[in-house]
């Protein structure tokens, strides 16, 4: 199976790969002319031929559009900032489960430090949802967003399903909170380690987000992500 690169745009029947993507695609993979990539610009994807390598430029010829589909169900993530490496894993995972936009949360519960530290890791960040887009063979990147409070996020995306997951006696079970749904966009909302305020959850209901439990177990927070995500994928796409 042939490895797929973003490129910034295709030029007629051309495409120029360059910066970091072109230096380890030339000096890491050694790439040489006349091999053949998948390349996407965001919206299309076409097999592209080397035509020549430089030190920071790759050079493409392209060959034949491929067939590509974009998911059906548009879906977004509203994540607690939690401990990096954690969190940086459900970057990943949620860009395989084909997220499309990932808002990153401060909430009154997440450590000062990480959130304070968070504006440094966003280059990081998108290099993560970049590579994790390559090796998943997406068309396009998820959409990164800067770090928000709760309450702001809740009211800026209120379109489709919402989901809170909470741990709340009286919460609803995921299942039941989906079942019977029709929906062509969802957004799922995860709370930090120490769990969401009185404040957060009164926010989410007032812009109508259902809360909702992935069962009697204490799951980490990248756990929810994926076990959420392919819920409501499998529900909903």
């Amino acid at each position: 199976m042939r490895r797929r690169f973003f490129v910034e745009k295709f030029d007629g029947q051309s495409a120029v790969m360059d910066g970091e993507a072109a230096h380890h695609l030339g000096r890491v993979l050694r790439a040489q002319a006349g091999q053949l990539y998948e390349l996407s610009d965001g919206s299309k994807v076409w097999l592209g031929q080397i035509e020549s390598v430089s030190r920071d430029l790759v050079y493409f010829q392209l060959v034949e559009e491929i067939p590509s589909c974009k998911p059906s169900l548009e879906t977004t993530l509203l994540l607690a900032v939690v401990k990096f490496d954690a969190f940086e894993w459900a970057l990943e995972k949620a860009t395989e489960l084909g997220i499309s936009r990932i808002v990153p949360l401060g909430a009154g519960r997440s450590e000062k430090g990480l959130l304070a530290a968070a504006v440094k890791r966003a280059e990081r960040w998108q290099k993560i949802l970049l590579e994790a887009s390559q090796q998943s063979r997406r068309v396009q990147l998820p959409e990164l967003e800067a770090v928000a409070k709760p309450e702001s996020a809740f009211s800026s995306y209120q379109e489709g399903v919402r989901v809170l997951l909470s741990e709340l006696a009286g919460a609803s079970s995921f299942r039941s909170v989906l079942a019977g749904k029709a929906s062509r966009s969802a957004v799922l909302a995860i709370g930090p380690e120490g769990g969401w305020t009185e404040a957060e959850f009164a926010a989410a209901r007032q812009f109508g987000y259902q809360e909702a439990s992935l069962g009697k177990l204490i799951l980490r927070t990248e756990t929810a992500v994926v076990a959420g995500l392919a819920a409501i994928n499998f529900a909903l796409g």
